[in-house]
């Protein structure tokens, strides 16, 4: 079978181009106002809306970066078309000294200074590295955006483990550091968004509770913290809970993953509304570091009460993976995903396998409506030289598809991505990819896998240069939108070099970039919204009337990827803001 074979065929629907097309009837609610062939190939899963590009193209990498002095352990997009990469305190120098001579002092240790910077800001545009200060450690820590675009960011380890941080992205800013803000030492554990614009951070190690990031310059009480019993009933001599997968669903409570077990928490009562069926073979939490993401959430002009909502939780760990990597017997990762409903009344896993196993790899929300899964190693858990077969190659993820028939690997990096490695999507729709460290300290010989420094781009299947003039061109300024608002009517703008039949086929996708860290992608978000009018303004050129997203508990507020999809190929995306 050819490499994207998977796509649907070639199907025509009719209408006059350049006329105004309604797909909405009188009450609101979606139609299809042309008439559509029926559906006889299997391949064809979702009809004409997944009817994409034919092409061969498998993907390609390119090095951006010989040496960003810092691995990336963390990483995170901002609003400001920069990136984050950060790792750790307490790993020794880095390959990329402070600023103007600053230094700053080594905790516990009185007579030394480090002078080296730990964290640095990339900017996409003129591709420059400033070294950043912090103070605190920020090993194994969370994060997640503030509504004004504002990184929050919060544990870590030793003096770090109570501190939030906060950092904007703009040319001169650096940290913002309040080392005692937190109730509780928060180590490994996961940071959430809501819909107010606060933050909640579960779990870490040894912390069984969750509890809200105080206003900045604000202290928690001690023992502020609310337990969750999930937390302390999933650990086990190995800890395979820590950095809880969580994610906020549509019907404003909270879906937390631990370990193999999961539950719906409503924040409001402090009680768990439902707790779903074990996901079997093993643990999909650090160290065991399965993957993540919710799938693209679907608007439509009248959405119904509750708006549907499928988690995707793929790979891992067997159980004893950690303790018999520190015998140097690497035990084979899980190849299993499973897929759940979150809203349904009697959610049940939908299990399906992929081309091989995987641990503490990215899992991605490509701006195609797919999933990317990126890094990691076939064998092994995370840890210090605790993995080994790394996992070289990209795998691509279509939910519409039938069981089976889902996955495609394709071109295969040729740098290892282990343990404390990151990636992300980029505005362009290119993939960041950096980090990796399986070493207790920046260690570059005499190791099997150095500390990586290296830093790449990947071009996933819609960037084959064949077809690159085919793809969407916004050309409305939406920064000239202003803030948006919930449920909002909004023009978006858009150009292609040939016209189009296939206006069921022309989508808006709104895309969150999440904070990630060890395989996790906090607070990633993607949403299809309701597009209520297509209009053909002239040859080439289209306007589309959008519906914003319709409250913040599907959109929390805050800065997204905005971008134009026509038969699989994304635009570039545009920044948005809504609150």
């Amino acid at each position: 079978m050819p490499p994207m074979a998977w796509r649907p065929i070639h199907l025509i629907c009719y209408c006059i181009l350049f006329a105004v097309c309604d797909i909405t009837n009188a009450d609101g609610a979606e139609t299809n106002p042309f008439k559509t062939p029926k559906v006889t190939d299997p391949k064809n899963v979702g009809g004409l809306e997944h009817n994409f590009y034919e092409t061969n193209f498998e993907g390609a990498w390119e090095l951006i970066i010989a040496n960003a002095g810092v691995s990336s352990m963390h990483m995170a997009l901002f609003h400001t078309n920069k990136v984050l990469m950060f790792d750790s305190t307490a790993f020794g120098p880095s390959q990329i000294p402070l600023p103007n001579g600053k230094c700053r002092p080594v905790p516990k240790k009185p007579k030394e200074k480090d002078c080296w910077s730990h964290a640095i800001m990339y900017d996409l545009v003129t591709g420059k590295i400033r070294p950043l200060m912090i103070y605190t450690d920020t090993w194994c820590s969370s994060g997640s955006f503030s509504p004004e675009g504002i990184l929050v960011q919060t544990g870590g380890w030793n003096d770090g483990g109570r501190a939030v941080r906060y950092l904007e992205g703009c040319d001169t800013c650096d940290w913002r550091e309040y080392p005692v803000a937190l109730s509780g030492q928060r180590w490994y554990s996961s940071q959430q968004i809501l819909p107010n614009g606060g933050y909640v951070v579960f779990g870490g190690r040894r912390m069984f509770s969750y509890e809200y990031v105080p206003p900045e310059g604000k202290t928690n009480p001690q023992k502020s913290d609310t337990p969750l019993a999930l937390l302390r009933e999933t650990t086990d001599i190995y800890e395979n809970n820590l950095y809880p997968f969580v994610h906020l669903s549509t019907d404003g409570n909270i879906f937390v993953f631990a370990n193999n077990r999961s539950i719906l928490l409503n924040l409001k009562t402090n009680k768990v509304v439902k707790e779903f069926p074990v996901l079997a073979g093993g643990s999909r939490n650090y160290p065991g570091s399965g993957m993540s993401a919710m799938l693209p959430i679907k608007l439509r002009v009248i959405n119904p009460p509750v708006i549907p909502v499928e988690v995707l939780v793929c790979g891992g760990g067997q159980y004893p993976a950690f303790k018999l990597a520190e015998k140097n017997i690497f035990l084979p990762a899980l190849d299993s995903c499973g897929k759940i409903e979150i809203t349904a009344p009697n959610a049940q896993w939908e299990m399906d396998r992929m081309p091989a196993p995987r641990v503490m790899a990215d899992m991605l929300n490509l701006p195609t409506g797919e999933i990317l899964m990126i890094n990691g190693a076939k064998k092994g858990a995370s840890g210090w030289q605790f993995a080994e077969e790394p996992y070289y190659a990209p795998v691509l993820y279509r939910p519409w598809l039938p069981l089976g028939q889902r996955f495609r690997e394709l071109t295969p990096s040729k740098i290892p991505r282990m343990y404390h490695s990151t990636a992300g999507v980029l505005p362009d729709g290119k993939i960041l990819v950096a980090g990796s460290n399986t070493n207790s300290a920046y260690n570059f010989t005499g190791v099997r896998y150095p500390t990586e420094l290296r830093v790449e781009k990947f071009s996933p299947w819609y960037m084959d240069p064949i077809i690159a003039l085919k793809r969407p061109v916004i050309t409305t300024r939406l920064a000239n939108l202003g803030t948006l608002k919930y449920g909002m009517k909004f023009l978006v703008d858009f150009a292609m070099p040939q016209d189009t039949n296939h206006k069921e086929q022309v989508k808006v996708f709104m895309y969150a970039p999440p904070f990630t860290t060890h395989g996790y992608s906090q607070n990633q978000r993607i949403l299809e919204l309701a597009v209520k009018r297509f209009i053909g303004v002239s040859p080439g050129r289209y306007r589309l009337r959008v519906f914003a997203p319709p409250s913040a508990v599907i959109a929390p507020p805050g800065y997204y990827l905005l971008n134009v999809l026509y038969r699989g190929l994304p635009s570039k995306a545009e920044w948005v803001k809504i609150a």
